[in-house]
């Protein structure tokens, strides 16, 4: 893997903060040529960047929740053979449920996946739940779901990968959050940190 460069970094930040910045911008913001900006960009998205996006206010599509469930699975697809089936099929499953922005596995409280949804409403989230229990109940223990209400007074920070980008740097981060890259990080293909 070849190693994050000081100027992909910086390039990288200014995107997470704008990923409409022109090349000729990007340049100004970090000090170099646009050529070196634009080759960058080109290695950031061959080796870096999973895809460009945009991170709407939800509740102007009309999304009033966002559920986090974590799901217990048997102890009964521990076999390799059992594991491999409900694997595929889960992938099949996942793929075809829009409203799954993420999901995986995970680690913690005896839990070992979770899935991260959006949904118009309580009735919405609650028919994805009849299906989904419908379709997978003989596989799973436990279901439990921590729900955002993306509408109201209670969320004071939404979503977006800017504060990440500020985080990163001296001038715009609070003392707590920032800390100085002591080491270059390698560029590494998904799943991996950077």
């Amino acid at each position: 893997m070849s190693e994050l460069k000081d100027i992909d970094f910086k390039v990288l930040i200014e995107l997470i903060r704008n990923s409409k910045l022109s090349d000729r911008l990007l340049a100004k913001k970090t000090g170099v040529s646009q050529p070196t900006v634009t080759r960058s960009r080109a290695r950031l998205e061959r080796e870096v960047i999973e895809t460009y996006t945009v991170v709407p206010k939800w509740e102007k599509l009309g999304y009033e929740i966002l559920a986090i469930t974590l799901v217990k699975s048997k102890a009964t697809l521990a076999t390799k053979t059992r594991y491999s089936e409900v694997r595929k099929k889960g992938f099949e499953w996942l793929f075809k449920q829009h409203c799954i922005i993420m999901a995986g596995g995970c680690q913690g409280l005896g839990i070992n996946s979770f899935m991260i949804s959006l949904h118009k409403s309580f009735p919405d989230y609650d028919e994805f739940m009849y299906k989904y229990k419908l379709e997978w109940g003989d596989n799973i223990d436990d279901v439990q779901t921590i729900f955002i209400n993306l509408v109201g007074r209670g969320l004071l920070k939404p979503l977006n990968f800017k504060y990440l980008a500020d985080a990163e740097s001296p001038d715009t981060a609070c003392a707590e959050c920032y800390s100085p890259r002591k080491t270059k990080p390698s560029l590494k293909k998904s799943g991996q940190t950077v």
